[in-house]
């Protein structure tokens, strides 16, 4: 089965991850092929919003750390799409991120990515990579506190803990928080929502709260790689392979 598949109804594109059984954790293939869905949906003009989904229970725990520890890593270098696929890219049409199970390390970033947040009410969200010694590299360290808040983006960043649902609407890390298994249509009609308003005044509000961030936000990406490379050589290699042994 591909890991990455792309579901359409009208305006609304549906991106599904299809690993359940690495918990949706993310390879250099998968993360390749994640890019390439959402570059088909930023081209389709017939594609107004997408959906990003995790099925088989999680939402993505993240990079695949097994395979970095087998010799496998995702791509870090500057310039090319993020660890994950499209965290380094702009999409110029709204996402929502479809949140069943987990959505911690890297799969909070590519949450974190996304325009909206739809999460179940037993999901849970966290930067867990902090557990291992793998740094936040697709854009969270941007993100999280535009979202958040500089002390709660903090809180979590530090302290890798787990956030529920509840907590999460609390702090504004999650929009909408719905029954369990029921993320994704819930996303969907919100997305169906979005993409029935006149289209161009929809993109052109949206990309201007975007512009009062763009010029920050791209140091802010260029520094986090830059630190987030050194630390992944430092102690992140050795880290995912204790993740792959348990320990």
């Amino acid at each position: 089965m591909d890991t990455v598949r792309v579901e359409k109804n009208g305006p609304i594109t549906t991106v599904i991850l299809s690993r359940a059984d690495r918990r949706n954790a993310i390879d250099l293939a998968t993360a390749t092929a994640l890019s390439a869905a959402f570059d088909g949906f930023a081209a389709d003009d017939e594609a107004r919003v997408a959906v990003l989904w995790g099925e088989g229970g999680s939402f993505c725990a993240g990079a695949d750390l097994k395979a970095i520890a087998e010799g496998r890593p995702n791509r870090v270098e500057p310039g090319a799409p993020g660890p994950l696929g499209p965290t380094r890219t702009a999409m110029p049409k709204p996402v929502i991120a479809a949140i069943e199970g987990h959505a911690v390390a890297g799969g909070l970033e590519l949450a974190l990515w996304c325009d909206l947040r739809v999460a179940a009410r037993d999901a849970v969200l966290g930067v867990y990579c902090r557990r291992w010694g793998v740094p936040l590299i697709d854009g969270g360290t941007g993100r999280l506190p535009r979202v958040v808040g500089l002390g709660r983006a903090l809180d979590l960043v530090l302290t890798g803990r787990a956030v529920g649902a509840d907590e999460a609407l609390q702090m504004g890390l999650v929009n909408r928080v719905v029954d369990p298994g029921a993320a994704r249509s819930v996303a969907e009609q919100l997305a169906a929502e979005i993409a029935a308003f006149p289209r161009a005044c929809m993109l052109a509000d949206r990309a201007s709260v975007y512009a009062a961030f763009e010029p920050a936000m791209d140091e802010a990406l260029l520094d986090e790689h830059s630190g987030g490379v050194a630390a992944l050589l430092a102690e992140g290699i050795q880290g995912a392979a204790s993740f792959a042994a348990r320990r």
